[in-house]
């Protein structure tokens, strides 16, 4: 069986919301989060997925997303892994894109990386160890982590550089499915929202 990876963002935040570079800062969720981290749950426990027996899962131990994680249902069985936090975004924390474009015109994250943060380099490391571990045995794996690291993980799961991950759009509370097409590392399904309802 060639292993698949659930991406599951967590849910909504106040920083989230109003487009805040939310990195290590523990930002709760909102009640919307919430409730969508309970609807992403449901759906996970439906049809096709079931529960996901067998699936190994682990979660960012960021507030966020560890509640988004349990409740989805799946808390007792995630472990907290260090390389799903968010990107160190360094003197860019807090700010919307907005607020650094005013300072620093044409900036893109995927380009031009933050100050005092880590740099692209170090989180495309850290994707690559998070493909190295979903590749690492014949099971799928859930994670649930946040939107730029999830992003990243995509595009290195592609075998394309991290800049790629600026093309590809990712929601609160959102479930995507990295998984294969002819032998080929594919995304199987991007940004899934349905569970939210309309």
């Amino acid at each position: 069986m060639a292993p698949r990876v659930l991406l599951a963002r967590h849910g909504q935040t106040e920083w989230s919301l109003s487009g805040k570079h939310t990195g290590r800062t523990d930002v709760p969720l909102l009640e919307e989060g919430r409730r969508g981290a309970k609807l992403l749950g449901e759906r996970l426990h439906r049809a096709p997925y079931d529960g996901l027996p067998g699936v190994e899962i682990r979660t960012s131990p960021l507030a966020r997303a560890r509640e988004t994680c349990e409740l989805a249902g799946f808390g007792e069985r995630a472990a907290d892994w260090d390389t799903l936090m968010e990107w160190d975004y360094g003197a860019y924390e807090g700010l919307t894109p907005d607020e650094i474009q005013a300072v620093r015109p044409g900036w893109l994250i995927w380009r031009d990386g933050v100050p005092e943060g880590e740099s692209l380099t170090e989180v495309a490391s850290r994707a690559d160890e998070v493909v190295a571990w979903a590749r690492s045995a014949d099971r799928d794996v859930l994670v649930f982590a946040h939107g730029h690291i999830l992003r990243s993980i995509g595009a290195r799961w592609l075998g394309l550089p991290i800049d790629f991950a600026a093309r590809v759009r990712l929601n609160p509370t959102s479930l995507s499915v990295l998984g294969w097409a002819y032998g080929e590392p594919a995304l199987e399904s991007w940004n899934d929202l349905g569970h939210l309802g309309s």
